[in-house]
């Protein structure tokens, strides 16, 4: 070959080189170098001759020992990255893509190693920066909470785009609410929502402290942003800069951090202001240029969407809660049948709902439930079930038969609003628990769709589960529902409970129960502190959903309360009740309601005679309010009717309807029963 060749090829490796080339000797010192060598501008290679690279600050351990493998193996190595902070260069972080070979002479005896060295650090940035993006995509955003949302995105950047990360949002995000889309041009009140810096900066300044309250004052970067939504880059951060010598909060916060450089981008989405993100380079970094501008703008908007995305959830959750304490009693109504109290601690605004509904007869229900899901369409479906049940209850339904209506509205519900494709809503279903109390007869009845089953505590001081025939739940399967009735003392303790409380089987949960009825004054001390003590002790240690307790302390009304009698079937059962009526009015005390009470007495005996087939049953109870009872064998129901003035009946229930404050209709297990009350004087 040519030796010209040979010479021109090697002047151009060595004085026209595109990549760093050198030469080293069986120890690694340098022997040849080019103009290019190392690839890196600004370095010094004018006694590099006989020097290692260690000795000349570029080197670590790991690219000594590639180079010893080469030297011993003869296997090259291509394109081995190096990143460090090159000494000679003030310490900022390089990349390099070495590439390395063994020399021979012809009879194979090693000469030393050739290298090639290539300066990729913008290469390394740039595929950073879009590694970046993709982690920023995969780890912000794992949770509907803004704090936690913050911290994400500081975590993300700090290392890879920053040395130090701060993230501020308004403080009304954090109560679900945002300002009008748009700039924001007055003094912003933000609240420090995360904070992140590498762990060579250890001055953490109390300026950065998570959940702090400052002012982003006018003039500064931070505020010129959020007047035009624009990211600002400032490449070099000076002491001497105007809005830092005017503000110098700002200035020795940048001074104990030694940051040089700084990014203030606007956290924003659908076009309305949350916040701001600030980032900051400290000593051996390079400055922000526009690519990493760019990049920390795409970012924050990845991370913007899922702080507005927490921000509308908490919002919803924030109604949701309003309307959840809008559409459940915040007392329960005192009644004569027993004392009743509750615990009530809502967690997750989800359907737990619970009452106590007055029933005719001096009777009382008390109900559990829950809707499934959480948010605001559960609340207001909890709602919704919760004045069906009002309603039904009202009219004097047997449980196992109110449960059957309420599954069948819970369906129609689940018709009407059925789940949103590829969102959380879940298929609509409810659970319920009803029970009704008699305190005439101290009978409890009741029947459950889905519901942990009631835990009864009697006077003796024992407790149980009460076997309850469970149902499905509503708006699930097919309505199946069958009640059970029960004795109970008075002084007895109903307890209902949600599945939030409910932990392990049934046993387990008696201990509790055991000690929260065991104190000195037993079942007659305060109800609530009972509840309370309950609740406490069966609240999970983390709870997930609302939780719910309802006590109820039977009583009974006695003899001196109530009056009953078989009235046979016949024309002169009428008068009969009338005297029978007026001398218990007597003895009671109550002449001023004889008059009432007679009448309605005697039409109502008089419409069971002509009606049915058997005795009628006359009862009265002085509670509350005077309750006059007629129950006879036949399930027809009464109908009000309003005659004309020539018809010669039709009258009766119309009358009983005008000297009562309330009546209506009941069926029995053997007929109905037509009931009135009357305010007592």
């Amino acid at each position: 070959m040519d030796p010209g060749f040979d010479a021109a090829v090697l002047d151009a490796l060595f004085t026209q080189p595109p990549i760093g080339l050198q030469v080293l000797d069986p120890e690694l010192r340098i022997v040849r170098f080019n103009s290019a060598s190392f690839g890196v501008q600004g370095l010094d290679m004018s006694d590099a001759v006989g020097r290692t690279w260690r000795e000349l600050g570029f080197a670590a351990d790991d690219v000594e020992s590639m180079l010893r493998t080469v030297l011993e193996t003869g296997e090259a190595v291509t394109d081995f990255r190096y990143r460090g902070r090159l000494a000679v260069l003030g310490g900022v972080e390089m990349v390099l893509s070495i590439s390395a070979s063994r020399l021979q002479d012809a009879e194979g005896r090693t000469l030393g190693v050739a290298g090639t060295v290539v300066d990729i650090t913008e290469r390394d940035r740039a595929e950073r920066r879009l590694q970046l993006l993709y982690r920023a995509g995969e780890r912000i955003g794992s949770s509907l909470d803004v704090f936690r949302t913050a911290q994400e995105l500081a975590d993300v950047a700090v290392g890879e785009l920053a040395d130090v990360v701060s993230v501020v949002v308004l403080d009304s995000v954090l109560q679900g609410e945002a300002p009008r889309p748009g700039p924001l041009v007055d003094p912003v009140t933000v609240r420090q929502a995360s904070f992140r810096a590498v762990e060579t900066i250890t001055a953490i300044p109390t300026f950065y402290e998570v959940g702090a309250v400052r002012v982003i004052p006018r003039g500064t970067p931070f505020a010129q942003a959020l007047s035009d939504l624009r990211p600002r880059l400032v490449p070099a951060l000076g002491p001497d800069d105007p809005w830092l010598v005017r503000h110098p909060a700002y200035a020795e916060v940048a001074r104990e951090m030694g940051g040089h450089s700084l990014m203030a981008v606007p956290l924003a989405a659908r076009g309305v202001v949350l916040g701001m993100v600030s980032f900051y380079r400290g000593p051996g970094s390079l400055p922000f240029d526009d690519a990493d501008l760019g990049v920390a703008t795409d970012v924050v908007a990845r991370a913007a969407v899922c702080v507005d995305n927490a921000r509308r959830y908490t919002r919803e959750r924030t109604i949701a809660r309003l309307t959840q304490r809008a559409l459940v009693p915040d007392r329960l109504p005192s009644q004569s049948a027993a004392e009743t109290t509750f615990t009530f601690l809502p967690v997750a605004s989800s359907g737990v709902w619970y009452d106590v509904i007055p029933l005719s007869g001096a009777r009382i229900a008390l109900v559990a439930g829950d809707v499934s899901g959480h948010g605001l369409h559960t609340v207001t479906t909890m709602g919704r079930l919760r004045t069906a049940i009002s309603a039904l209850a009202a009219m004097d339904m047997q449980a196992d038969e109110l449960l059957e209506h309420l599954h069948a509205l819970t369906e129609q519900l689940a018709r009407e609003h059925p789940p949103v494709e590829n969102s959380d809503q879940s298929e609509l279903t409810a659970t319920c628990l009803f029970v009704i109390y008699d305190p005439v007869t101290r009978t409890c009845t009741l029947s459950r769709a889905g519901h942990p089953a009631p835990v009864l505590a009697l006077p003796d001081g024992s407790i149980h589960v009460i076997d309850v025939p469970v149902g499905p739940n509503l708006g699930r399967g097919v309505a199946s529902y069958r009640s059970t009735s029960v004795a109970l003392p008075e002084g007895s303790i109903l307890t209902l409970h949600n599945a939030e409380l409910l932990q392990g089987t049934d046993q387990d949960r008696l201990p509790a129960f055991q000690n929260a009825f065991s104190a000195p004054t037993g079942l007659t001390g305060r109800l609530q502190d009972m509840c309370d003590a309950l609740m406490n002790s069966l609240l999970p240690d983390n709870p997930v959903d609302d939780a719910l307790l309802l006590l109820a302390r039977t009583r009974s009304l006695g003899p001196d309360q109530t009056a009953s009698w078989t009235l046979p079937h016949g024309p002169e059962s009428a008068a009969a009740a009338r005297r029978l009526v007026a001398a218990r009015l007597t003895d009671w005390g109550l002449d001023d309601l004889t008059f009432s009470t007679e009448l309605i007495a005697s039409e109502l005996v008089t419409n069971a005679v002509r009606y049915s087939t058997g005795p009628t049953e006359l009862r009265l109870i002085n509670d509350r309010a005077l309750i006059c009872e007629v129950s006879d064998n036949t399930n027809v129901a009464p109908q009000l009717r309003h005659a004309e003035d020539d018809d010669e009946g039709g009258r009766g229930l119309y009358l009983v309807a005008q000297l009562a404050q309330h009546w209506g209709a009941r069926h029995t297990g053997r007929g109905k029963t037509i009931w009135t009350e009357q305010a007592l004087p």
